[in-house]
């Protein structure tokens, strides 16, 4: 069977499943569509945190950057992983402990204000709306191809799916279709990544293939690493394994970027919020404990995967007339997101360092799709790729929504604007403001504001510049005011967007030493939560300390449960 007919078969079957599984988790009250009634097993908790973490961003474009990047691309491997650390030892039992619906219900009460709740939510759904922006792409470049339509018809239709399933079954229905979509994109990322390695290097474990001798083609003898650094000499490139040299991220930029990703992790509302969804605070520790092991699964994988993916697509098509180009390179060329430009007329496609020469376009989104096919696997395996993807992008888009939502009619509308507001009234309001922002998340992924991985690490600086600094001090100090947590999270979050809108629409050409101490705009996110934690501290100080029974509040979260 062709890819098409092996696609629309296993992508069909696994949104049967998730429908499934919405429809008989369906839900008919708030505790049930904000955290799952609090009922979920750790175990079960842990894999479809993994699901809702490992977005499209980590499926799909990861690897992507991390092969166009080479060592520098470790930034997104040692920050999104280092984070789950963080928020096991600092956020995850406390907040469950506190036992509230959502991170803005938390920063309310925790710093007795409504107003530092309202400033939560506007944090809570500018975060989610950016990194929504970039799951929705990743559905739409996995229906471009594999379904054979273009990129904005395949976000219509990731829209309509996610709606479907996370406004009928709430996080009751989420985190279930959340450990299948585990299932299935674990699983469509490790066969291939098992497959390529033996290929390539005779040995079925991609964490070992990776440190291996190639045992085939005009490298074979040498060490993949090897390869990788020669072919890169060759080409005019920076040598794939080089750190901090010429064409590549500088030190002060890679540190600022890893810091903002692991800190932006232990501050994401839509992961946060997972772990209100188990019985206990000790079940909170587990379930992060189980995430990062689901997690570790696929990110040990990701290196191999971009390295193997970089040397098969040079060697397929470096030299190779544009005639007799390979059918991947024909199939994705329709698609727009890899291209020949020929500027010298000659047929040949030539892949070079220098930009006056390179004939060939690259979109890194496409590298972990294409990779089964530049690797000539069975149809069957390339679909499944296919189902991976979407399973990671919509797992993720659903647990944002959900943030969107609780944000709006819990955190504003109930608790704000109608108290007395009934239970059914809310739960008809959280189904409607999902399939609003699901619409405005449509629009963004149609028009993303840069690569999937890209943009999601925004939102990761976003949240790192506003949640992270005020849940920490949340937990760990009495003495912090409403005040200091209003100017905090207002001084980060305004600094960060600021700084990223700035250089990412008005100044889009500008480089490192223009950037603000030469950090680039996926890394001011930690400049943003310094800044944070000062003013924050600085304010705390200058104001009257909290009500006595919130100082005591703060003491009792801590204490073992």
């Amino acid at each position: 069977m062709s890819i098409l007919a092996w696609t629309y078969i296993i992508v069909g079957l696994t949104f049967a499943l998730y429908i499934g599984i919405a429809f008989f988790s369906r839900v008919s009250s708030t505790s049930g569509f904000y955290v799952a009634g609090q009922g979920v097993s750790p175990l079960a908790n842990g894999m479809a945190t993994a699901a809702d973490w490992m977005s499209a961003a980590s499926f799909i474009s990861m690897a992507g950057l991390i092969s166009f990047m080479g060592y520098t691309g470790a930034i997104y491997l040692m920050g999104w992983t280092g984070g789950y650390v963080l928020l096991a030892l600092l956020l995850a039992p406390y907040l469950r402990k506190y036992g509230k619906y959502t991170v803005p219900e938390f920063v309310g009460d925790r710093y007795y204000s409504q107003a530092a709740r309202l400033v939560a939510v506007f944090c809570a759904i500018f975060i989610s709306f950016t990194y929504i922006a970039g799951q929705m792409r990743g559905v739409g470049i996995v229906f471009s191809r594999f379904l054979e339509v273009d990129v904005n018809t395949g976000v219509i239709a990731g829209m309509a799916l996610v709606l479907l399933y996370a406004t009928l079954g709430g996080m009751r229905g989420i985190t279930y279709t959340q450990v299948a979509q585990y299932s299935v994109l674990i699983v469509a990322y490790l066969i291939p990544a098992v497959a390529i390695s033996w290929k390539m290097t005779g040995n079925p474990i991609p964490q070992l293939g990776f440190g291996s001798k190639i045992t085939e083609g005009p490298n074979a003898g040498m060490y993949l690493l090897q390869a990788i650094d020669a072919i890169h000499r060759d080409l005019g490139l920076p040598e794939y394994t080089a750190a901090f040299v010429a064409g590549k991220k500088g030190m002060i930029d890679v540190l600022a970027i890893t810091m903002a990703l692991m800190v932006g992790t232990a501050g994401l509302p839509h992961v946060l919020i997972r772990f209100y969804t188990v019985p206990s605070p000790r079940a909170a520790r587990w379930s992060a404990v189980w995430a990062l092991v689901f997690i570790g699964l696929l990110y040990t994988t990701a290196p191999a995967v971009a390295t193997f993916a970089r040397v098969n697509m040079i060697q397929t098509l470096h030299g190779a007339s544009y005639a007799d180009a390979p059918e991947w390179f024909t199939s994705w060329e329709k698609t727009g997101l890899i291209r020949f430009v020929d500027k010298d007329g000659d047929g040949i496609i030539n892949y070079s360092g220098d930009e006056s020469r390179n004939e060939l376009v690259i979109d890194r989104d496409i590298i972990v799709l294409a990779n089964p096919e530049i690797a000539r696997l069975p149809a069957w395996v390339v679909a499944l790729v296919a189902a991976g993807g979407l399973a990671a992008a919509l797992s993720t888009a659903a647990g944002l929504l959900l943030v969107i939502s609780s944000s709006i009619s819990h955190d504003v509308v109930k608790s704000m604007l109608r108290p007395d507001m009934s239970e059914r009234q809310e739960l008809l309001l959280a189904r409607w403001t999902a399939g609003v922002a699901v619409l405005v998340a449509g629009y963004f992924g149609i028009n993303p504001p840069g690569f999937v991985a890209q943009v999601v690490a925004f939102a990761f600086g976003l949240a790192a510049a506003s949640f992270f600094p005020i849940l920490v001090l949340g937990v760990f100090s009495a003495r912090t005011t409403k005040q200091g947590a209003i100017a905090g999270m207002l001084s980060g979050i305004l600094f960060t967007a600021g700084y990223i809108i700035y250089f990412r629409f008005f100044n889009r050409g500008a480089g490192e030493s223009e950037w603000l101490f030469g950090i680039s705009p996926e890394g001011i996110g930690t400049v943003g939560m310094l800044l944070n934690f000062a003013v924050t501290t600085v304010v705390s100080w200058l104001t009257p300390r909290p009500p006595a029974q919130v100082q005591a509040l703060v003491a009792e979260i801590r204490l073992p449960h």
